[in-house]
């Protein structure tokens, strides 16, 4: 939460008594509301803490004036109390529901908070006291705390979050160091096969082309008339010193051998050619 005064504002009076919200009407029943939200259903635990502290100059009325800059913050003045409320939301019936008191006196202060089931009580104390630490940087000209007691109160906070947490990081970190190994792999394989739809994606289209062309000759042989096969047939034997093999010249012209034989009668029975004994 930004806590940056609007202007330099000059100490302020005392406001009057009906301007100043009451404390009470922000403290969490104890006993919780039957609406049928989450938050009203089931009211936060309440928590706190007290530092050791001094008012070094002015009066406490002076604090208030100068928080009042802070519009997000509610300022309820009491005898020899200056209350500063923090209200972050509220439930179902706008009662307040996540907040936080800060109580500052003469001699010290004192913060309640409320802790929600959905925030872990570790993480909120931290929220606390960071908010805390913001409100120390706009009233360091008029008061002052303990430093040992909010060093080891900034510390052990620390520690017991990180605590928490560190077991969860490390089995996070781990999962995702194995997630991104296997991510590693997985796009190797996709590139690998990338590689290997191109490669197969060439060959299908080089034996497409071959099919192509080998249907295109074959139509062209089985348009071929009887008498171009007579001739291929003629020049088939004198090439081959009057022998021939029905199926080699079927298989070379992609016809039936029975196709082929027939041919070769009839040129016998013409007299074309002669069988040799």
């Amino acid at each position: 939460m930004p806590l940056i005064p609007k202007d330099n504002p000059k100490p302020a009076a005392d406001p009057a008594p009906a301007a100043t919200p009451s404390v009470a009407s922000v403290v969490p029943s104890a006993a919780p509301s039957t609406a049928g939200s989450k938050e009203s259903s089931h009211a936060p635990q309440v928590d706190g803490f007290k530092i050791n502290g001094k008012l070094t100059s002015g009066k406490l009325k002076d604090l208030a004036g100068l928080l009042r800059s802070i519009s997000s913050l509610e300022i309820a003045p009491e005898k020899d109390v200056l209350n500063i409320i923090y209200v972050e939301s509220r439930d179902i019936d706008k009662n307040p529901y996540l907040f936080s008191i800060v109580k500052i006196k003469e001699d010290g202060i004192e913060v309640l908070y409320t802790i929600p089931t959905e925030i872990g009580p570790k993480k909120r104390r931290v929220d606390v006291i960071r908010y805390l630490l913001n409100i120390l940087s706009l009233v360091d000209a008029y008061y002052s705390v303990e430093n040992k007691t909010l060093y080891q109160l900034v510390e052990d906070a620390i520690k017991e979050l990180a605590g928490s947490v560190t077991m969860d990081y490390t089995k996070l970190y781990t999962a995702y160091d194995s997630m991104k190994k296997e991510v590693a792999d997985l796009k190797k394989k996709v590139d690998r096969f990338t590689e290997q739809n191109q490669a197969l994606t060439s060959q299908n289209y080089e034996l497409k082309t071959q099919n192509d062309d080998m249907r295109l000759r074959m139509q062209q042989l089985e348009g071929m008339s009887e008498e171009s096969l007579r001739v291929k047939l003629q020049e088939w034997i004198s090439e081959h010193n009057g022998s021939i093999s029905i199926t080699e010249f079927a298989k070379n012209y992609k016809l039936a051998d029975g196709r082929v034989e027939e041919l070769l009668n009839k040129l016998v029975s013409e007299g074309y050619l002669e069988v040799v004994q």
